[in-house]
């Protein structure tokens, strides 16, 4: 096993650690208001909904570019979106129905495109099969750099709507009634997700991008009640996942790292879930127990003695 020390020495090494955890800081910003929307499904469905738009990308031009790939899958992933707003507006299908059947079927197209070009002559160079759970270790400079210029620019749309967003998130229906235009802001909000998403399909994959985009927004949820807090709690919590995992994947052998970013993640949302204050279990547990006491006390006080309630 390596040392960390060597590990971190190594600018390959850097390069990835830097990507992860600038994709772990945005994903969780955004995915702070798509936990309060509501939409944690939506996130899953556009992830899926990539890897289509990877495939064709790839049948178009022959090539493994990434930028080609991102391209494509921004494609798809905005065509998903189109179809989930028309299925719920023409429709008596429910959002979360509409969500489901997008994300089953370019899924399943994807799945077909995929193996169609691993059974053509070009099937063992494409290497598409590693956009399914990422491959953070093909990682160089340049996608380093395309992944910082995407999280500025996701961090800092964030910011400057932070205040329609959260109208948005909390109450739609005021948010137009004081004259904002809900409509273009929810929009806003859906090409963000799919910027997200086809930044952090090579590090993370198609399959894992929507844990990476959730979890750590829910971790956030239970260690406070201001949203600007938890927003910034969620984009510490996704840095802190893209961190632990890309160095435990280097310490070990042919571990990916993708998966265990998400797994990172997963161990945050169990440390909130237990030791949060006031929503972690254990303070609920107390709280539940000096209630029952009290409520014993109260019942067993002597006649003529009763508490003033």
């Amino acid at each position: 096993m390596t040392s960390l020390a060597t590990l971190l020495a190594d600018p390959n090494m850097q390069w990835i650690l830097l990507g992860c955890i600038l994709l772990g800081l945005s994903s969780g910003v955004i995915g702070s208001f798509m936990y309060l929307r509501k939409q944690s499904l939506m996130g899953d469905a556009l992830a899926h909904a990539a890897l289509p738009g990877v495939c064709v990308a790839f049948m178009i031009t022959g090539t493994k570019s990434v930028f080609g790939f991102m391209i494509g899958a921004a494609i798809a992933g905005i065509a998903a979106t189109f179809a989930i707003s028309v299925l719920i507006r023409y429709s008596r299908i429910k959002s979360d129905s509409a969500i489901a059947a997008v994300l089953s079927v370019f899924f399943g197209f994807g799945i077909m495109l995929l193996t169609e070009i691993q059974h053509s002559g070009a099937g063992n160079q494409s290497g598409l099969d590693k956009f399914l759970f990422g491959q953070a270790a093909a990682m160089v400079l340049s996608d380093v750099y395309t992944m910082a210029a995407i999280s500025v620019v996701l961090i800092g749309v964030c910011l400057l709507f932070f205040k329609e967003f959260k109208l948005l998130s909390f109450d739609p229906g005021f948010a137009r009634g004081l004259g904002f235009p809900a409509g273009l802001l929810d929009k806003l909000l859906m090409l963000l997700i799919v910027i997200a998403v086809v930044a952090g399909i090579q590090a993370v994959g198609v399959i894992m991008m929507a844990a990476l985009l959730i979890t750590p927004a829910v971790s956030a949820r239970y260690w406070t009640e201001k949203l600007g807090v938890m927003v910034c709690l969620s984009g510490l919590f996704g840095a802190i996942a893209g961190l632990g995992g890309t160095l435990l994947s280097s310490l070990g052998q042919n571990l990916p790292t993708g998966p265990l970013c998400v797994l990172c993640a997963t161990v945050v949302f169990g440390v909130s879930l237990i030791f949060a204050p006031q929503r972690g279990m254990i303070s609920k547990a107390i709280v539940r127990w000096n209630v029952r006491n009290n409520l014993e006390q109260a019942v067993g006080t002597p006649p003529g003695k009763e508490r003033a309630l």
